[in-house]
């Protein structure tokens, strides 16, 4: 008799599991590795940095090449023929030779324009500097533009010339020309000012010899003369209202052409005047016209 065994075809089925209650382990291998290889990065560029500055690598580097650039360039005959300089009148060639420092035969490249400009900007006399190159012939070229006087300001015995934007000139040469003179602390800062309300009038401001910044708060100004002239005493606030009160009375009452020492516009509501004392002759002369009824 045969026994047969029964073939076992069935599976067990597997147990199902909630997914929601798996977990994920991270792979955390790549960012450990991304993070060695940022840390080795830096490690390598501290030490590339401390090697550069130990050894000063690159600039030893770039001074060789820019020598070698210069030699080449003046072998070549890239050298500076003369140096020009336009707009120069008052600033002394000395002086403008001891910026430059060139001379003929140095290499044309060799030059630092930018900062010869800044030092020819320092130079009293000079406003504006431009510095360029040319070529073919090879030269440098220097456009000045110069400060323009508008006034002479008295100081601790000293006078120093003042430009039209009322900065003061350390200089000594002072220009041979009649210049209206300015005294008084912190005058030449504040002298655009007063001109702009003085110079409406230019009969008057011809007249005008002197301005005296008194306190550093309000102006006197002098016509005709340092010594016997008419002192006109400005107010402290409004002094622009003062001026064109003065200029009508001095063309309505002629004011101006009085014989006076002071005429005083501090106070809004009156104007003082001070006659200057007539001299023997000045006494005589008045005696006889009024005799003769002119």
């Amino acid at each position: 008799m045969r026994f047969f065994k029964k073939k076992i075809t069935e599976t067990i089925p597997a147990q199902k599991v909630d997914e929601s209650l798996k977990v994920y382990l991270p792979r955390l291998w790549p960012y450990r590795l991304l993070g060695n290889i940022l840390l080795l990065g830096i490690i390598g560029a501290v030490s590339l940095g401390i090697y550069i500055v130990k050894t000063n690598f690159v600039s030893q580097k770039l001074t060789s090449v820019s020598d070698y650039f210069l030699e080449v360039t003046t072998r070549l005959g890239l050298t500076v023929d003369d140096v020009l300089v336009f707009g120069r009148s008052k600033t002394p060639i000395e002086e403008i030779n001891n910026v430059v420092g060139l001379r003929r035969g140095d290499n044309i490249f060799a030059p630092d324009l930018q900062q010869i400009r800044l030092d020819l900007e320092q130079l009293p006399w000079v406003k504006k500097a431009v510095v360029e190159r040319s070529y073919l012939p090879n030269v440098i070229k220097i456009n000045l533009v110069e400060r323009q006087i508008q006034a002479i300001w008295q100081h601790q015995n000293r006078f120093y010339p003042i430009d039209t934007e009322g900065n003061v000139i350390n200089t000594e040469k002072i220009p041979n020309i009649p210049l209206l003179l300015v005294v008084g602390r912190n005058a030449p800062e504040n002298l655009n000012e007063l001109l702009k309300i003085i110079k409406t009038n230019e009969e008057i401001f011809a007249r005008v010899k002197a301005v005296n910044f008194i306190s550093a708060r309000r102006w006197n100004i002098i016509l005709d003369d340092l010594e016997e002239g008419i002192t006109v005493k400005l107010p402290a606030n409004k002094a622009d209202k003062a001026w064109k009160k003065l200029l009508k009375l001095s063309k309505s009452r002629g004011l101006l052409k009085r014989k006076l020492t002071i005429i005083d516009l501090r106070f809004s509501h009156k104007v003082l005047v001070t006659p200057r004392k007539l001299s023997a002759e000045e006494f005589s002369g008045l005696r006889k016209s009024e005799e003769h009824g002119i």
